[in-house]
């Protein structure tokens, strides 16, 4: 077996435990093993226990989720120096566990992946929240307490952030309530594969792509457009029998429209091309 099989079928069996026994930490360092095989992720698990050994003289003892999101804030962004990477928000390494160790840049999500891990193992009850357009976190025992990891920690409030979400979408969106919402882990996870797909496909490295595709596939078994996605990467990388299989599936699961108009040519562009 190869250790890209490998890879992913512990990353599967991790996604497949129950809700509450998924460890984030270590589905997030199999998902950056798919890019780094050789990753030792034991060792940067490690790492995160160290950061929380450090954090925890800080703490004092005191779980107050206000003080304990001060302390934590100011541990990982002001005497560590995580931020977020503004000057190359794209790059992928910003989405990859182990560069964000190593680099100490990150995006929202990674962030906030990197922030939750800490509190939990600091007895800090902390979410992801999946606001859109940009990833939080809150303290899973208040309603309004959320911290920005992208912006050095900071806390706000649900005005805030609704004040926010107006400004980054110019009033485009309007508020909802759930959009503050915590996020289950596999949609967390989820949505760090998505991230890194459409890093992917906007620089058309196919093969990439194609491995975050199969990776959410994992997390979310029943993701149709997903399906429709891998079908097309499988096209653009020349895969035409597994093309046909993933766009033929998608067709079953979508009623005939204008979204299934291109997937149909597609469908038989792919028959041609088998067919010669």
């Amino acid at each position: 077996m190869s250790d890209g099989s490998k890879i992913y079928r512990r990353f599967a069996r991790e996604v497949a435990a129950p809700a509450g026994d998924i460890d984030l930490g270590r589905a997030a360092l199999l998902i950056a093993a798919t890019e780094y095989p050789q990753l030792e992720i034991d060792d940067e698990l490690a790492h995160l226990d160290s950061l929380a050994v450090s954090a925890s003289g800080l703490l004092c003892g005191d779980r107050d989720p206000l003080h304990a999101a001060n302390v934590l804030s100011e541990f990982l962004f002001d005497e560590i120096g995580f931020r977020g990477n503004r000057e190359d928000y794209y790059d992928p390494r910003n989405s990859f566990l182990n560069e964000v160790l190593s680099r100490r840049l990150g995006i929202p999500i990674s962030l906030s992946l990197l922030y939750v891990e800490i509190g939990k193992r600091l007895g800090v009850p902390l979410v992801g929240v999946g606001m859109p357009g940009h990833f939080l976190v809150r303290h899973r025992d208040l309603d309004d307490l959320f911290i920005d990891p992208f912006h050095g920690g900071i806390l706000l409030s649900e005005q805030e952030c609704r004040e926010r979400l107006q400004t980054v979408t110019q009033a485009e969106v309007q508020w909802d309530s759930s959009y503050v919402a915590p996020v289950a882990k596999r949609e967390f996870l989820a949505r760090m594969l998505r991230n890194l797909k459409g890093t992917y496909l906007a620089g058309q490295d196919y093969p990439r792509a194609l491995s975050m595709i199969d990776l959410m596939l994992t997390v979310q078994p029943h993701g149709k457009y997903e399906l429709r996605d891998r079908g097309v990467v499988h096209y653009r990388l020349g895969n035409y029998s597994e093309a046909l299989n993933d766009l033929q599936s998608f067709l079953t699961t979508v009623p005939s429209g204008s979204e299934t108009e291109l997937v149909h040519q597609l469908v038989g562009r792919l028959h041609r091309l088998l067919d010669d």
